[in-house]
């Protein structure tokens, strides 16, 4: 993620999700930014629903007030004062910059194993999403979280919520795409969508997972309407279906690299 973006309307369903899954602080969430440097672009500060409480903060009265203050900080400082606000109750942060080099991104993935040891359920906010057909260590790759990352959060024992940008295809399949290559390394989990607007939430439940972790997940699934945020079990593509939609993945990687 980059903090061009802290606070908008993306940034809203998405703490409102974790916010729901802490359930107060029963539950302890970590949180890894998979933060990366500003790049310039200005399609982020996507505040105007900000300035319509009366469609908006009905959703999180709490924390829409908590990103309303935020959202006056200046981008250097917004997610140092998201952070310390509460609005995840309970949450452990991991926020040191990832770089493209593949041999800082190993350093970085043990130190943010290491930080966020004492997490039931760790979240992983990449630019994009999972690993296209882009190597660790190419221009762009420290935009993707890749499934090998995924398996080794997964062995420890933690369940994991991932955000995942949709690209330009149609969003059921993909989904179920997703699914079915997350299920190739952590074939056990419980798997689950949390669709929004632009960006899916796959949470992936840990057969250890607490009993409150899980009871969060499902009762999230109906809390807002499907227009904030929409949750439900996941299940895979047909073989041929995938095959397609990885072709289509791999187009989308090369405009990556170019």
């Amino acid at each position: 993620m980059k903090e061009q973006y802290v606070g908008d309307i993306s940034d809203y369903r998405k703490y409102a999700l974790l916010r729901a899954l802490a359930a107060g602080g029963a539950n302890r969430i970590g949180v890894c930014w998979m933060l990366t440097a500003p790049d310039g672009r200005t399609d982020g500060g996507k505040l105007a629903y900000l300035q319509q409480p009366e469609r908006h903060r009905a959703f999180d009265p709490n924390l829409f007030d908590i990103l309303a203050h935020v959202a006056a900080e200046p981008d250097r400082r917004r997610l140092e004062s998201i952070e310390a606000s509460g609005a995840v109750p309970g949450a452990t942060y991991f926020n040191t910059v990832l770089s493209d080099n593949v041999r800082d991104r190993a350093t970085y993935m043990v130190a943010c194993k290491a930080a966020l040891a004492t997490a039931e359920l760790i979240f992983f906010d990449p630019d994009n999403g999972l690993e296209v057909a882009l190597r660790k260590g190419r221009k762009g790759s420290s935009k993707f979280l890749y499934l090998d990352e995924v398996a080794a959060f997964y062995a420890a024992g933690k369940s994991l919520l991932i955000y995942q940008h949709f690209p330009r295809i149609e969003r059921e399949a993909f989904i179920a795409e997703c699914a079915a290559r997350l299920r190739a390394v952590v074939p056990d989990a419980d798997l689950w969508a949390f669709r929004t607007a632009h960006v899916v939430f796959l949470l992936l439940f840990h057969p250890s997972s607490p009993t409150s972790l899980v009871k969060a997940g499902r009762a999230t699934c109906n809390r807002w309407p499907s227009d904030f945020v929409r949750g439900y079990p996941v299940s895979s593509p047909s073989p041929d279906t995938l095959v397609q939609l990885l072709f289509e993945l791999e187009g989308d990687a090369a405009s990556v690299r170019g």
